[in-house]
């Protein structure tokens, strides 16, 4: 029988890579109730077809917004990993959540908005937004 390992386990790591970005997600909540907005859902899937990050509104306004967290810039600005198939697949997504949360959406003629955020959680944390970047 091989001897037991004594290094400590980690966790694997798509568990790591879910709390990067929930806590980036977790920072762009932030931002935006610190702007008087409501968070009406937090990663909301549309069956296969794809998952919006973050849905706030305010007033008549209703924004879904895609997080980008990166520790660094390693693998590019994370505003470069919204694709321009992942916009496409952002719109339809909002779309959607519109039609599946008629009785969430504000009543009279609401205003779709898609955002786009970057996050860095390196030495020091920064949110970037792009209003409407799709």
């Amino acid at each position: 029988m091989p001897p037991l390992s004594t290094r400590p386990l980690n966790p694997p790591r798509s568990d790591q890579r879910q709390a990067l970005g929930r806590a980036g997600e977790d920072r762009v909540v932030q931002h935006y109730q610190d702007l008087g907005f409501e968070v009406l859902d937090r990663n909301w899937r549309d069956g296969r077809r794809g998952e919006l990050d973050l849905v706030v509104g305010k007033g008549l306004l209703v924004v879904a917004c895609e997080v980008k967290t990166r520790r660094s810039d390693a693998f590019g600005d994370p505003l470069e990993a919204v694709t321009p198939a992942k916009q496409q697949r952002l719109r339809r997504l909002a779309s959607a959540w519109m039609a599946a949360n008629r009785d969430r959406v504000p009543p009279g003629r609401p205003e779709l908005r898609i955002d786009v955020a970057a996050v860095r959680l390196d030495r020091d944390v920064s949110v970037e937004i792009v209003e409407g970047a799709c």
